[in-house]
């Protein structure tokens, strides 16, 4: 069994603290305002370290780099929400329940996991604040989509 150190303990707390999926990066920055000096290295050494114990679970989001929260959070069945402004991702506990009409015919369902992706709280207050002006200039507001569409 490994030792708990200072490094260990701060980042531990950090994923512990913020009731959500952090990525390496973000605990670096909650855990070094405990422990200065702590290098990324040291938080995917920790991290490993953390998982391997059981301490931590690790969120695989499609295209993402993982991010981490406390198995607490991981042990009850839950979802994620990502934003697409800020790349923050958030927990989501609510389930649309029972997926296996939605399988094929034939087909076994034996978990699911779902992401929903949007604007956090934070981000959409921001743009609804930068896109009042223009409304009220009658310009139009683009929609988030319309980079989607065909130029055509």
């Amino acid at each position: 069994m490994e030792r708990t150190t200072r490094q260990k303990t701060a980042i531990q707390a950090a994923i512990e603290s913020a009731q959500r999926p952090l990525s390496a990066q973000e605990i670096l920055e909650q855990a070094s305002l405990q422990v200065t000096q702590l290098g990324i290295a040291t938080v995917y050494r920790n991290l490993k370290s953390l998982v391997l114990e059981e301490k931590v679970h690790v969120v695989t989001l499609p295209g993402e780099n993982p991010r981490y929260e406390s198995n607490t959070a991981a042990n009850h069945h839950h979802h994620h929400f990502q934003c697409t402004t800020c790349q923050r991702v958030f927990d989501v506990h609510d389930c649309p329940g029972d997926l296996k009409r939605m399988a094929p015919q034939g087909f076994v369902v034996e978990r699911h996991e779902l992401t929903l992706y949007g604007r956090c709280a934070d981000c959409n207050a921001a743009a609804g604040a930068s896109a009042a002006p223009a409304a009220a200039k009658g310009t139009p507001v683009p929609h988030a989509c319309a980079s989607h569409h065909d130029p055509a």
